[in-house]
């Protein structure tokens, strides 16, 4: 059975929601995870707690406050009805927001890792060489964490693409706007059309494992590089 013009319009805007999650998770994450590879300030815990908080809390929860801050009378709500341009809640850009906090662990933990990884020799190396710090950075650290950053970008695509409870509270079910994969096949499921879940969510199913295999491939040629 083909899917429905709802279904593939479901599709395109959960795949426009997972890129741009992923692109700008990467800018956001980089940055922070390195200082969390580095730092010894004694306000390192709390930040590394406040990073991985999305994933322990339930969905829905993360949803109900991020829905309160920008709702009328939140305070990013009240600063964007200032600015003329609406709450950003039951809209694609309030969506965007609350994917960057949910799925920031996902980015941030990989990327955090590769930079521990790789120690402090090839810094220091850098530094010798008189390598102004942005340019160790980008010379040096980055390349080196290329398969923590692979893994953040895999790992924050994947996850965008399954989020269901934080979506349905701070973005509802618009079609066109804020109805991704997810709520598509939960109205699917209400509306008893179950062929047409099947369809949306075997192609999940089908994805989630093509990730899993290709992270667990990465980490096996990884492996054998350092071997």
């Amino acid at each position: 059975m083909p899917l429905n013009p709802d279904a593939v319009e479901a599709i395109l805007l959960t795949v426009k929601l997972a890129s741009l999650t992923t692109v700008l998770l990467l800018v956001l994450a980089t940055p922070l995870a390195w200082w969390l590879s580095q730092t010894r300030s004694r306000w390192r815990p709390v930040v590394s707690a406040a990073v991985t908080l999305p994933l322990v809390l339930p969905p829905t929860v993360l949803g109900f406050y991020l829905l309160l801050l920008m709702g009328p009378n939140g305070a990013l709500g009240q600063l964007t009805l200032a600015l003329g341009w609406g709450t950003l809640s039951f809209s694609f850009s309030g969506l965007l927001i609350g994917s960057l906090i949910f799925s920031l662990p996902f980015a941030v933990q990989p990327i955090e890792h590769a930079f521990e990884a790789m120690g402090t020799r090839a810094m220091e190396v850098a530094a010798t060489l008189r390598a102004r710090p942005l340019d160790a950075f980008f010379s040096v650290a980055l390349p080196m964490a290329r398969p923590g950053l692979i893994t953040a970008a895999i790992l924050s695509f994947a996850h965008t693409l399954g989020e269901f409870g934080l979506v349905l509270m701070i973005g509802g079910n618009i079609p066109g706007q804020t109805r991704v994969i997810s709520t598509q096949i939960y109205g699917h499921v209400e509306a008893m059309e179950y062929a047409q879940a099947h369809w949306l969510a075997g192609g999940m199913v089908v994805f989630s494992f093509l990730v899993l295999l290709s992270l667990s491939w990465m980490k096996r040629r990884q492996g054998r590089v350092f071997t």
